[in-house]
């Protein structure tokens, strides 16, 4: 089972993060993958990448469709696409499969697949061995980064997105399901840097407004020098602290580096702020890890 030793929990508390290499089997991963090809074969194209826009209103009203797009994203399936995919007239100019940056949030609740890795014995020993006593499932994302333009992801940390009160409680569990090199986008941490609160928060804004999403306070300039590159094979999975600062390059090889991530809460005795932009809703709750 997928228990820490006392070893491993040290190192992840002073880090922020841990690798654990072939938590799944190539099997597993494969099973993903397949199914989010037959995901991505029958996908709808949000209206909003669909229109063409001219006028100012009708660039708002796309920026609109484009925000409600992602607030309600919570309790479904939905397709998030990389820059400079869609003409004007919202045609795809690279193949649909090439074209995804991501697909969030709510794999591990509405896909019986995505759904089955996420409360398998193995993440349920390993939330009980870092000492989760009521931990949920909050969001899910399958992220491509596509080969020649997967983008890059500016250093930054989770709980600035998924904040609660006290910090501490969130925590990412990413599978890599391809190899993540230094080539293909791997993932870069700060060791340590999960000890010194939030630096920047984004925060819904008043319902109706565009953007629907604002920040308060703001990313430091960090010594790019702090950071080390934490590549991993394929089926390995990376503990993230909530608070641990980690970025990824942008993906100039001609490899993918697809990955299956979703973050847990320990929900007892933790207030979820209602000014996160995710909010759990009546159709779908956050839902309990241990089964």
């Amino acid at each position: 089972m997928a228990c820490l030793s006392p070893s491993q929990l040290q190192k992840f508390q002073e880090d922020g993060f841990l690798v654990l290499e072939g938590f799944l089997s190539a099997d597993e991963c494969e099973a993903m993958q397949r199914r989010i090809d037959e995901i991505v074969a029958e996908m709808d194209v949000p209206l909003h990448c669909r229109t063409e826009f001219s006028t100012q209103e009708e660039e708002q009203l796309r920026a609109q469709g484009s925000t409600d797009y992602f607030l309600s994203s919570g309790d479904k399936i939905r397709f998030f696409f990389e820059k400079g995919v869609f003409d004007k007239q919202g045609n795809f100019l690279v193949p649909p499969e090439k074209s995804i940056n991501k697909i969030g949030h709510a794999l591990h609740a509405l896909d019986p697949v995505f759904r089955c890795v996420t409360h398998s014995h193995k993440v349920q020993a390993l939330a009980r061995s870092l000492g989760l006593q009521m931990p949920v499932v909050v969001q899910s994302m399958y992220i491509f980064k596509q080969p020649h333009f997967g983008g890059e992801v500016a250093p930054h940390q989770d709980a600035s997105f998924l904040y609660t009160e006290p910090l501490g409680r969130v925590l990412g569990l990413w599978i890599a399901l391809e190899d993540a090199m230094l080539e293909n986008g791997c993932l870069w941490f700060i060791p340590g840097s999960h000890t010194g609160g939030v630096s920047r928060r984004m925060v819904r804004t008043p319902a109706g407004s565009v953007p629907g999403t604002s920040f308060l306070g703001s990313e430091p300039i960090r010594d790019n020098s702090l950071f080390v590159p934490t590549p991993v094979l394929r089926g390995a999975l990376v503990l993230i602290h909530g608070e641990v600062v980690h970025k990824s390059e942008q993906n100039l090889s001609d490899r993918s580096r697809q990955a299956y991530t979703f973050h847990l809460m320990e929900a007892a005795g933790t207030i979820w702020s209602p000014d996160n932009w995710l909010q759990p809703t009546p159709e779908l709750p956050f839902l309990p890890l241990y089964t």
